[in-house]
Order: structure tokens, then C-alpha cells, then sequence
């Protein structure tokens, strides 16, 4: 049974290589949570699917056969495919889905060390099991520990994401529809997994919020973790006695042992959804894990300090002490649902329900003619489609004034973390929180929370050229379009040579 990965830490790794993986992408019965037997989706006719693990600099090589009665994509969560924009993975943006009973071979580059995840990206597959973690070292990492677990955490629901999405579109029924109240799974099972210390011993613990919908916190009491990366970006190291992780991010934590091995100790983890009610043992449900020291120590049951500090991103610094970008353009995206004249209620950024075009947003930029490439209304109105310079500087201003928080990923860059703060009306707004002026070095990630009634401010460079989606990461908001797509630079995109594979 896989648990989690060990690693000694041993410096300088090997050279550049070709790391391949096969899946043969399929159906299998499982009842992954001990409750709620179902069909789900599995690699070689198993699940949990292995970890995929890489040196930067190396190759990987996925090839996917599709087994499905559905077609399927893969998605390498955090890597920026800079020029291989064509091997980012969401269908209808970059791709065709993988028709079933074929084959196709996905090329990353790894060219970025950190924390990352391969899911589906067509028909929402990620919530029906089709997801992974991926990690990529470095080949002289910039921290230095003895050994390292990789948790990834999973909501698991009753039943399959189709459904869900069809009782959640039914026209002129009551919105929301009732809650399903998920199981947490652990590195794909529903038992929290042992995490063996060694006396004074410095641990690398990899956390990955996988979940479809929804958050987890997790901490470690009587131990403090000092946070050395989100999201595949590294930070300045910064002590804190929790985190709380929406649906898509990621953070790295070094836990220094205690000295001795007297008593062992739990660590905790909470899977729980702010915006449905509170019910004892459904929302929020609780877990426990083991640290052990020595097999027969007594556990020592130690709580929460008053002053407990839950992890915020904006207060990170990157390691790399790179200032704040300028602004050349600032774009406000206001983010939220609305109800149609259909009866429908569907997610919308700037009063548009994104929807998958006929033609890859792609391929349509790559063989548009003069002057409709640069045009935003030749890729169709529910695209979304927002043209960027190439290399000009982009603050996204993003506003939410609706009492849901969403978890918003952007494809192809990690931006920086400018600012928090309140938005709409509300009797209790919330504080405005700023990067830190005494570093002047702005953390920067790929999936950042957008709060209830707040908004956010974030910036990156146009300096990867392709077709970007942004959207929102509880997979059930994104399928009722809470999406848009950036055309980035696409005079320069124009020169990317798609392989002859994906024309098929």
C-alpha cells in the first residue's frame, strides 16, 4: 500500500533524464472512504495513482491511453510549459480531449523545482479520482533536511461529478442544492498516514490540497512549522502553527524534532466548507495522525497556544528577494454567480459564464487570419478571451462580493501577492493585508483564495507566451464557468510549431 514518500536527503541528485510514466486511464469500483462504495477513475486499474517524482532538468514523459467512455486530459498543476504551451492539458483551451481508446503522450519539461500535481482537465475528471502529486527536486535544494513526507489531501463524495453538476444546473429548483458533507482521504486512503521522527531530526512535510470543493487545515501541535514554499515557489522561512489550504494549493513546511523520544504526538487535520452549515461529524470532520518517536511511547495530548498563528500567503516573503512589479495595466475581474432568465444559476467573471469553444482556444490563435488573432471577439463570446502584451506588466484586481471564497488558479505563471482587502457591503469588513514593506519581496503562488467580500491584488509578467486559463478551483464553480482564458503575447505565440501528434 503506498503511504508517502521517504526521502533521505542526500544534496546533489542525478543528472537530466527522461523519467516515463504510463497510465492506462479507466474505470474501477472502489470505496475509497470505507462509505460510499462507487465508480471512480483510476491509472492501470488501481487507485490511489502512484506519485510522479523528477529532478529539475529532467523530462517527463506521460503517455495516456484513454480506456474511458469519455474523452480525458491531464494537467500538470504548476508547471509554466514556457514555450510548450500546447502541453498545458485543459481541453478546448490547448488541446482536444484524448478521444476514448486513444493514446497521447505529454512532454514536460521540468524546468521548475517544487511542490505540484497532475489531475484531469476534461469533464472534471480530478474529481473522480484523476489526480496525483507531482514533485520535482532540485538538484541542490536551497534548504537543508533529513527527509521529507508528501501528504495530499482529497475530498471524496458519494457520488460522481456528473451528477453533482446536473443536480447543481436543474433549472428552477432550489439553489444550492443540499450539501454532500465529503470524506478526507490521505495519500488516497482514509486513514491518516503515520509520520516517523527521529529525534532532532529537520523534516520536509509536502502538503497538497487536492480536494475538488473542499479546505484543510492542518497543524501539529507541540511542533511549529516554518513554510519554505507555496505553490513551487520558494520563501523566506516563516514560523507558523497551522495552515489552511484551498482547493489547488500547496506549501512546504520544515518540523524540527524534538531532542527526545519520550512521547509521540498527533497531528491533526480538519476537511471543512465555511459556506455550507456546520454539522457535528459532517462539517467539519476531523482526523488525526500519528508522529511517532518510539513504537511504545505514550502519546502526549498537548493543545492549541492562545496565539495560535494560522499561516497568511501575503505575509511571505520569496526567497529570491525579487521587489514588487510595476504596473503597466491593471485589469478588475469581478467574480460570482447570477441567476438567468433560463432558471439557471451559473458562475460568472465580468458578467460572462465561461464555456468550452468548438476549436481550442489554441489553435484558433495559432491559425486565425490578420488581424482576427488579436482580435477578443474572433475566439468566441463565452471564451472570455483577453489579449495581453507581450511582457507587459498585469495587476489583476480581483473582486468578490458574494459570501463564497474561491480558490482562483492562473495557468502558466506564479504571480505575486500584492494585497487583501474588503469589498462590498458588509458589517464586518475585513482588514486590508499588504505584502511586506520591510522585505519588499512580494510571495508569489498559483492559486490564491479569494475571501468572501474581499478582493485581491495580484501581479505577474506577459512573458510566456500562449493561451492561459484562470479559474476558479472548486471544480463545481468551474463547471458552471467561472473561467476565463488570456491570449497571451500572440505574435510571439504565433511561432510555437505544434507537434504533429496533437493535429491529430
Amino acid at each position: 500500500m503506498y503511504i508517502f514518500k521517504h526521502l533521505l536527503f542526500l544534496g546533489v541528485l542525478a543528472e537530466a533524464a527522461r523519467v516515463e510514466v504510463n497510465w492506462d486511464v479507466g474505470y474501477i469500483q472502489t470505496d475509497r472512504d470505507g462509505h460510499s462504495p462507487r465508480r471512480s477513475i483510476g491509472v492501470n486499474g488501481a487507485q490511489p495513482i502512484p506519485p510522479v517524482f523528477a529532478t529539475r532538468g529532467d523530462t517527463i514523459v506521460l503517455t495516456v491511453h484513454n480506456s474511458l467512455d469519455q474523452s480525458t486530459s491531464v494537467h500538470a498543476h504548476g508547471l509554466f510549459q514556457n514555450g510548450t504551451n500546447y502541453m498545458d492539458g485543459p481541453a478546448m483551451v490547448t488541446q482536444c480531449g484524448i478521444p476514448p481508446g486513444h493514446s497521447f503522450t505529454y512532454e514536460y519539461f521540468a524546468d521548475h523545482a517544487g511542490t505540484f500535481w497532475l489531475h484531469g482537465h476534461d469533464h472534471h475528471q480530478n474529481s473522480d479520482g484523476l489526480r496525483t502529486p507531482l514533485i520535482v527536486y532540485e538538484n541542490k535544494e536551497s534548504y537543508c533536511y533529513d527527509a521529507e513526507y508528501v501528504l495530499s489531501l482529497e475530498d471524496w463524495y458519494k457520488f460522481e461529478f456528473a451528477a453533482r453538476l446536473k443536480e447543481t444546473l436543474t433549472p428552477n429548483v432550489p439553489f444550492p442544492p443540499p450539501p454532500s458533507f465529503p470524506y478526507a482521504l490521505f495519500n488516497g486512503y482514509p486513514i491518516a498516514p503515520k509520520l516517523s521522527f527521529a529525534p532532532g531530526k529537520t523534516y520536509r512535510l509536502r502538503v497538497i490540497n487536492m480536494s475538488t470543493t473542499e479546505w484543510f487545515q492542518f497543524s501539529l501541535p507541540g511542533h511549529q512549522m516554518r513554510v519554505i514554499e507555496a505553490d513551487g515557489e520558494y520563501s523566506q522561512p516563516c514560523l507558523v502553527d497551522g495552515l489552511d489550504m484551498g482547493p489547488g494549493q500547496r506549501y512546504s513546511v520544515l518540523v524540527t524534532a524534538h531532542n527526545s523520544a519520550e512521547f509521540n504526538y498527533h497531528y491533526n487535520a480538519t476537511l471543512y466548507a465555511g459556506f455550507v452549515p456546520n454539522i457535528r461529524d459532517k462539517n467539519p470532520r476531523y482526523y488525526q495522525g500519528l508522529i511517532e518517536y518510539r513504537e511504545d511511547a505514550p502519546i502526549m495530548e498537548t493543545t492549541e497556544p492562545r496565539d495560535f498563528k494560522w499561516l497568511l500567503d501575503v505575509n511571505l516573503s520569496a526567497l529570491d528577494g525579487k521587489p514588487p512589479l510595476p504596473v503597466d495595466r491593471q485589469i478588475e475581474l469581478n467574480i460570482g454567480g447570477s441567476l438567468f432568465t433560463t432558471g439557471l444559476t451559473m458562475d460568472i467573471i465580468n458578467n460572462i459564464t465561461y464555456a468550452q469553444p468548438l476549436v481550442p482556444t489554441l489553435y484558433s490563435a495559432l491559425s486565425l487570419d490578420t488581424p482576427f488573432y488579436t482580435s477578443e471577439s474572433a475566439y468566441g463570446p463565452q471564451t472570455h478571451a483577453l489579449i495581453l502584451k507581450h511582457l507587459e506588466y498585469v495587476e489583476l484586481l480581483v473582486n468578490s462580493p458574494n459570501t463564497l471564497p474561491h480558490p482562483m488558479h492562473l495557468h502558466g505563471h506564479a504571480f505575486q501577492i500584492i494585497e487583501y482587502g474588503p469589498f462590498g457591503n458588509t458589517s464586518a469588513p475585513a482588514p486590508v493585508r499588504r505584502y511586506s514593506t520591510e522585505t519588499n519581496a512580494p510571495a508569489r503562488r498559483d492559486t490564491i483564495v479569494v475571501p468572501p467580500m474581499s478582493y485581491v491584488k495580484i501581479r505577474f509578467r506577459a512573458d510566456n507566451p500562449g493561451v492561459w486559463l484562470f479559474h476558479c478551483h472548486m471544480d463545481i464553480h468551474f463547471g458552471m464557468g467561472m473561467a476565463m482564458s488570456f491570449i497571451e503575447a500572440p505574435d510571439e505565440l504565433r511561432r510555437q510549431q505544434v507537434p504533429d501528434s496533437m493535429l491529430e
